[in-house]
C-alpha cells in the first residue's frame, strides 16, 4: 500500500503558497472577465449538479490543487481504500463502507472473505425480517402488529439512521421510527411517553453490545416495556412471560451474539456488520435497519444505489471533473491557505434538517487529528468545524456573521428543484419563493454590495458602512431534481469522499477515533464519586470535586 506523503514538502504545496500570496479574491471581477465561468466550473456527479464557480478558484489554482492530489498519491490511496487494503493503520483494518453498496454481482475479496456475498447475506436477512414487521406478520406479545420501531444507538448508530429517516419521510410506507441516543434519561422517557408497548419494537444498535449509552438506554426501554405490559395486565410479571415479551419486542444490530442473547434477544434476530465499517460510515449497513422497516426494500436499494453511483464517480471520473475530489481540495485550500476554521452546510430542504449534525460526526471525528498516520505530528492544520441549519431559518440567525463578519466561512448550499409538497400562497408558488432565497444568498455572499451602491439608494452617509457587504464569501451550490432515496445516498457518499480527500492531503488516519475514548474512560472512573464514594471523589481534581459536591447537595431524588 502507498503511504501518505507530507503535503507541505511537495512542490504543489509551494506553488499553492505562492498563488495564495498573490491571490486577491474578486468574484465580481472573475465573473465579469469570464462569461463562461459558471459553466466551466459546474459539474454533474450522478444526480447532483454542483456549481463551484463562486469559490476562490481559477485555472492556476485548480491545476495546483490537482497536482497536489497527485503528489500526495491520492489516486493510489483511493484505490487502496476501494480494494480493501488496510488504510486504517492504527487499527490495522480495511476501510470498506463503499462495499456496503456494491451491487450483488460485484466481486471483492478482502482478507480471504467474499465481502459482497457477506454484505448481501445480511441485507437479505434484514429484508425478510423487515417485511414481516411491515406486513404485520410479526406480532408483539399480545398478538398486535408493530406500528413503531425505536432505534437505540449513539454516534453513527443514531446520527445516520435518524438523518436518512427524516430526509426520506415522504417515502415512508411502513411503521413510524423513533430514535433514542442520549444517555440523559429524558431522551428515552420522552420518546416512549405516548407509545403503545404492545405495538412497539426496539432495535438495539451496538456492534459489541457494550456501548455504555446504548445498553443503558436499552435496559431503560426494557424496564419501560415490561412495566407497562404488566401494568395493563398484558403479562403477569412472570419470568417466562417477561422473556417472551423481550424476545418479541427487541432485536439487535450487533455481532456479539452471546451478549445479545444474555439481554434476552433471540440471536436469530441480530443483524451483524464488520470491523471494516466505522460507525460514522455505517448507515448503509445493518445500522439502517430501522429505516429499512420504515421505507421498504425498494427504497433502501435505491438509497444504496445512489451511494454506489457517487462511489463510481469518485473512483472513475477524471480529476478535473471529479466533484468529491475538487470539493475536498477546495476545503484544504481554505483551511490551510486562507485560515478558514469552519464550514457551513446550509440545506434549503427542510427534510435535510439533520444533515449538518450527521456531517459533524463524519467530518470532525474523521479529520479532527493532531498526528499523522505514522504517529508523527501533523505539519499543517487539519479538520474543519462543520455546522449549519436549514434555510431560510439560518438567514434569521447566523447569516449575519457569514455576510459581514470578520471570519471566512466557506458554505455549501443544497437545494432540490421539486418539493415533496408543492403549495401555493395565493398566486405565489411557495417553493419558488423558497428557492429564490437559495439563489439570492449565494449571489449576495459572492458579490456583496459596494458603498457606492448603498449610497445610490439614498442611504445616509453615517450608516453606509453598516449597510455595505464586502462579498467574496465562497460558496458551493449543490442541486438535484428531487430529494429521492438515491439523491440522499449520493449526498452522504459525496461528503464521505470529501472527508477522505482531506485526510489523505493531511496525511492522517481518517478512520480511527481514539479521541472519543478518554472522556468515556474518565466517566466510568468518576461515576462512583457521583454516587457518593468519598475515596473515589478524593482522587479527582478540585474543580471536579467541587462540581460533584454541588450536584450531591442539590440532588433531590
Amino acid at each position: 500500500m502507498q503511504t501518505p506523503v507530507d503535503a507541505t514538502s511537495t512542490s504543489a504545496w509551494a506553488e499553492l503558497t505562492k498563488l495564495h500570496d498573490a491571490f486577491t479574491p474578486d468574484l465580481r471581477g472573475a465573473f465579469a472577465a469570464d462569461p463562461e465561468r459558471a459553466s466551466r466550473y459546474s459539474f454533474d456527479a450522478a444526480d447532483l449538479h454542483v456549481d463551484l464557480s463562486k469559490n476562490f478558484l481559477d485555472d492556476e489554482v485548480l491545476a495546483a490543487l490537482l497536482e497536489l492530489a497527485e503528489q500526495v498519491k491520492l489516486p493510489e490511496m483511493r484505490e487502496a481504500m476501494f480494494t480493501g487494503q488496510h488504510i486504517n493503520v492504527t487499527e490495522d483494518r480495511a476501510v470498506l463502507h463503499t462495499a456496503l453498496r456494491l451491487p450483488r454481482d460485484a466481486e471483492l475479496v478482502v482478507d480471504g472473505q467474499d465481502v459482497v456475498a457477506d454484505v448481501h447475506e445480511v441485507l437479505d436477512k434484514i429484508y425478510v425480517w423487515a417485511e414481516k414487521i411491515r406486513s404485520g406478520e410479526w406480532k408483539g406479545v399480545t398478538g398486535k402488529p408493530i406500528t413503531t420501531v425505536v432505534n437505540i444507538g449513539i454516534g453513527g448508530s443514531d446520527l445516520g439512521p435518524v438523518m436518512v429517516y427524516e430526509a426520506l419521510k415522504p417515502y415512508k410506507t411502513g411503521p413510524d421510527a423513533r430514535f433514542i441516543s442520549n444517555i440523559d434519561p429524558n431522551d428515552c422517557a420522552e420518546k416512549v411517553a405516548d407509545l403503545d408497548p404492545e405495538q412497539t419494537l426496539f432495535i438495539v444498535a451496538s456492534k459489541t453490545f457494550t456501548t455504555l449509552e446504548t445498553l443503558t438506554n436499552a435496559r431503560m426501554a426494557r424496564e419501560w416495556l415490561l412495566g407497562k405490559l404488566a401494568e395493563s395486565g398484558a403479562i403477569d410479571g412472570s419470568d417466562e412471560q417477561a422473556t417472551d415479551a423481550v424476545a418479541k419486542h427487541f432485536v439487535a444490530v450487533s455481532t456479539a451474539l452471546d451478549k445479545v442473547a444474555a439481554f434476552g434477544i433471540d440471536p436469530e434476530n441480530a443483524f451483524g456488520f464488520w470491523n471494516w465499517v466505522g460507525g460514522r460510515y455505517s448507515v448503509g449497513s445493518a445500522v439502517g435497519t430501522s429505516v429499512i422497516v420504515a421505507l421498504g426494500k425498494e427504497n433502501w436499494e435505491n438509497f444504496l444505489a445512489g451511494m454506489h453511483a457517487m462511489d463510481v464517480h469518485f473512483r472513475e471520473t477524471e480529476p478535473g471533473r471529479n466533484v468529491p475530489l475538487l470539493m475536498g481540495l477546495l476545503n484544504v485550500w481554505y483551511t490551510n491557505f486562507f485560515g478558514a476554521e469552519s464550514h457551513a452546510v446550509l440545506p434549503y430542504a427542510q427534510y435535510l434538517h439533520r444533515f449538518a449534525a450527521y456531517l459533524q460526526q463524519l467530518t470532525m471525528e474523521s479529520n479532527g487529528k493532531r498526528v499523522r498516520w505514522d504517529g508523527s505530528e501533523v505539519t499543517t492544520g487539519t479538520g474543519e468545524i462543520f455546522w449549519g441549519e436549514p434555510g431560510t431559518n439560518g438567514q434569521h440567525a447566523f447569516y449575519q456573521l457569514i455576510h459581514q463578519g470578520t471570519k471566512l466561512i466557506p458554505a455549501d448550499f443544497i437545494a432540490v428543484a421539486n418539493p415533496a409538497h408543492p403549495v401555493k400562497d395565493g398566486e405565489t408558488d411557495v417553493h419558488e419563493l423558497f428557492l429564490s432565497n437559495f439563489f439570492a444568498q449565494t449571489a449576495a455572499l459572492a458579490f456583496g454590495k459596494t458603498a457606492d451602491e448603498v449610497r445610490a439608494e439614498g442611504t445616509a452617509e453615517a450608516i453606509v458602512p453598516a449597510r455595505t457587504f464586502p462579498g467574496n464569501r465562497p460558496t458551493t451550490s449543490i442541486m438535484a431534481s428531487w430529494l429521492t432515496p438515491a439523491v440522499v445516498g449520493e449526498l452522504i457518499a459525496l461528503y464521505e469522499h470529501i472527508t477522505f480527500v482531506e485526510g489523505i492531503v493531511w496525511g492522517i488516519d481518517s478512520f480511527d477515533q481514539w479521541g472519543v475514548e478518554l472522556g468515556k474512560q474518565l466517566a466510568l472512573q468518576i461515576a462512583p464519586a457521583v454516587q457518593g464514594d468519598q475515596d473515589a471523589k478524593a482522587k479527582q481534581d478540585s474543580s471536579t470535586q467541587g462540581l460533584i459536591d454541588y450536584y450531591l447537595a442539590h440532588r433531590e431524588n
